[in-house]
């Protein structure tokens, strides 16, 4: 039933969004020029490698670390990339990676293979028997200012309690979360504190 709602809605937001896709797509060109598209390999379901699709918010050459990792990361983001960012339109080219599965609208945010200490503590709690997700339970409730720990278990958490309602509560949360830019980090820097 999830994959059939993922791969539905992920179809319909991507015929309806298209002229929104093209708008973004030749606003990154210009700016920034080519590729448009970014591709970065993300660790799926059952711990395997996936390319993740975003459109293009940093310079070309940046290292290949997580965005909260990044040392003065501002000086690496487009000027689109920065409203691209804010917004999470950055996020919009997603639904492809929904529609062809490898990924579902809510479950564990994939990570980048050389984030191996979260890795290894996903692995120890079962985390990789569902499709990471374009927001989930950790992203609503801490997102760059938890700790590894933290986002672990929040994920093990989403895990355990897992059904149709959960996940559209975290989907109407993430809504609120993204308007209210809650938690973001740029560079190690978090750009609005954790609410207690």
């Amino acid at each position: 039933m999830k994959r059939a709602f993922d791969f539905t809605v992920s179809l319909l937001l991507i015929i309806i969004l298209f002229p929104l896709f093209l708008l973004i797509s030749l606003i990154v060109l210009i700016d920034a020029g080519s590729p448009v598209i970014f591709r970065q390999y993300r660790v799926g379901k059952d711990n395997k490698l996936f390319y993740i699709f975003k459109f293009r918010t940093m310079r070309r050459g940046v290292k290949n670390v997580a965005t909260a990792n990044l040392k003065n990361s501002e000086k690496f983001i487009t000027r689109s990339g920065r409203f691209l960012r804010k917004t999470s339109l950055d996020e919009l080219p997603q639904l492809v990676n929904v529609l062809l599965g490898d990924m579902s609208f809510v479950g564990p945010r994939p990570l980048i293979p050389e984030e191996k200490e979260i890795r290894a503590l996903r692995k120890k709690y079962n985390v990789y028997s569902v499709r990471p997700g374009i927001t989930g339970w950790a992203q609503i409730n801490g997102r760059d200012n938890l700790t590894d720990e933290e986002k672990a278990l929040f994920d093990k958490e989403y895990i355990d309690k897992q059904s149709i309602w959960f996940d559209i509560k975290i989907l109407f949360r993430t809504v609120f979360v993204v308007l209210k830019r809650e938690n973001i980090s740029e560079g190690g820097e978090p750009e609005n504190k954790r609410k207690p």
